[in-house]
């Protein structure tokens, strides 16, 4: 029996509606479970101190840092305020990879903060993919240094909650 062209065409049409509706009507969550392939931002937040420095120290500065990581950008937003310090903030990093109670390089330089013994600086660091996946790891620290304590006065691990 001979298939007419116009059957033809009408079922190659037919198909591709169908697959076309079918693949339209996918979600596609992108990871993210709600149907929306955007990330989720952090909010990054860590408590500096002495006690937390490796070694430890007994200056009475302390700090604190809260802020916003776009993992798709890689890109923190941050404010930073320190008060108490035994003399000026001459340095500031975020270092990694390491769990509190443990030192690493430093990973990103902070810079144009005054350099005062208690202030407040806000700023932004881009940092690679896997040092995001370090900071969303909890595996990266701030650290403040100053004339005093050169290897780092206060310190505070980065904790990341979405």
């Amino acid at each position: 029996m001979k298939t007419s062209l116009f059957s033809r065409q009408q079922l190659l049409a037919g198909s591709f509606l169908i697959i076309t509706a079918l693949l339209a009507s996918c979600s596609n969550s992108g990871g993210y479970g709600n149907g929306d392939t955007t990330p989720t931002n952090y909010t990054v937040s860590a408590t500096l101190n002495g006690g937390a420095e490796v070694p430890s120290n007994a200056t009475t500065g302390t700090g604190t840092l809260t802020g916003t990581y776009n993992p798709s950008t890689y890109k923190l937003t941050y404010t930073l305020n320190w008060t108490g310090l035994t003399g000026v903030a001459h340095m500031m990093h975020f270092h990694g990879p390491a769990i509190a109670g443990q030192s690493a390089g430093v990973e990103v330089a902070i810079t144009g903060f005054s350099s005062v013994a208690a202030g407040s600086y806000s700023g932004s660091a881009t940092f690679t993919a896997s040092q995001g996946s370090d900071l969303t790891g909890g595996k990266m620290y701030v650290n403040i240094h100053t004339a005093g304590y050169p290897d780092g006065e206060i310190r505070g691990q980065l904790s990341a909650t979405k």
